[in-house]
């Protein structure tokens, strides 16, 4: 399963690869389109500064109509006309204040001398004159076209990202409830007929340490049932000391998992309630519990440390299994995720959804050596009465 999980993640970084690849293309040969249109513009403005340099002339044979109207054709890109000294003697596309014209003219000049370099025209005798041009409100909204299709794309994106992930949570939620309601279901009418048999042994004299074993499998089964019939509900969470029922669940487990395992507790000394649903947090227990024992593969010890981190109660559990890759952290909580042979890798994702749906807690892997072992970490936020 968790080979499935491996191919998911490649699908995503394949997809946002593409999808960089594309971003940097858009920009790529949005950037040619530009500086093509830039170029196309500064032969404009040569055109431009000839005409107009062609029109100072005295030339009686020179067509002035069509010199004019390539002069007054410029409607878009702001150009200066200046001489040797800097002073302006001719500009287009440009709104001259009515005050402090002079500054006016050496500051633009300055600014377009910045942005584009000058042209310069040669009108004989030594004479020259520069051309200074800013780039045309097309060619600028050009420039800003391709950071603003990419915004758009990737709001595009991470909206279809977020759907997806809903739906897809959406999905994962009438599973987990259908499968755990039908559990519920499936189990209450063999519960019955076990209890009935119960009913039927006492009479017919069995031996009493029997009977009570069997009464103890009984009520153990109708706990499961219980558990997988609160999944997808809202279950009852009650102020209780996270001690007395951690305690609770270890001394349960202490007795049903292999004796080469040493489960060690480092309880609070003050009582630390939460709210909580005491048979749910049981079932986080014991699953963290038997994750660990195999891990450990039958032998090695679970440590289990509580903390009072002021509005939070932190749950540490260690122990010296064969401990996680740190590119594993998150995905073994992802429903289907396992490393073992036989199993269906719903252990961690069903303690992630008690911890987190049910009581607004946070579960997650604090740290993980190869060889050496995991510490998971389990927070719940205190009782405030």
């Amino acid at each position: 399963m968790n080979n499935i999980y491996d191919y998911r993640q490649r699908l995503k970084f394949i997809f946002v690869f593409v999808a960089i690849l594309i971003a940097i293309s858009s920009v790529v040969v949005s950037d040619l389109l530009i500086r093509d249109f830039a170029q196309e513009e500064r032969q404009k403005i040569e055109v431009w500064a000839d005409a107009t340099r062609v029109m100072t002339s005295e030339n009686p044979s020179l067509n002035m109509s069509l010199i004019l109207k390539i002069i007054s054709g410029n409607t878009s890109i702001p150009v200066i006309l200046c001489d040797e000294n800097g002073n302006v003697s001719n500009y287009r596309n440009i709104e001259v204040p009515e005050k402090n014209v002079e500054e006016f003219w050496r500051e633009k000049v300055k600014e377009l001398k910045a942005k584009n370099p000058p042209i310069v025209g040669d009108l004989g005798d030594g004479i020259f004159h520069y051309v200074y041009y800013d780039d045309s409100t097309i060619l600028k909204r050009l420039l800003i076209y391709p950071y603003v299709q990419l915004t758009v794309v990737f709001i595009f994106i991470l909206i279809a990202f977020l759907a997806l992930a809903n739906l897809k949570r959406a999905e994962q939620n009438k599973v987990w409830v259908g499968l755990s309601k039908e559990t519920a279901h499936q189990l209450g009418t063999p519960i019955s007929s076990l209890i009935a048999w119960m009913e039927y042994f006492k009479m017919k004299n069995i031996d009493p340490v029997l009977l009570q074993e069997m009464e103890k499998d009984v009520k153990r089964l109708e706990v499961i049932a219980e558990r997988f019939s609160k999944i997808g509900s809202h279950p009852d969470l009650e102020p209780i000391d996270i001690n007395e029922s951690l305690r609770s669940a270890l001394d349960y487990l202490e007795m049903r998992i292999s004796a080469k395992v040493k489960i060690t507790s480092n309880y609070s000394d003050q009582p630390l309630y939460t709210s909580m649903n005491t048979s749910l947090f049981a079932w986080v227990i014991e699953n963290l519990v038997k994750n660990a024992v195999d891990a450990m593969e039958g032998q090695g010890e679970v440590t289990f440390h509580l903390e009072d981190r002021g509005k939070l109660i932190r749950v540490e559990i260690s122990d010296t299994g064969k401990g996680i890759p740190k590119s594993k952290f998150k995905t073994v909580f992802n429903p289907g995720y396992t490393t073992k042979e036989r199993g269906w890798g719903l252990g961690l994702s069903l303690v992630k959804r008690i911890v987190e749906s049910y009581h607004k807690g946070r579960i997650y892997v604090k740290s993980s050596e190869l060889g050496k072992g995991t510490i998971f970490c389990l927070e719940l936020r205190k009782y405030k009465k």
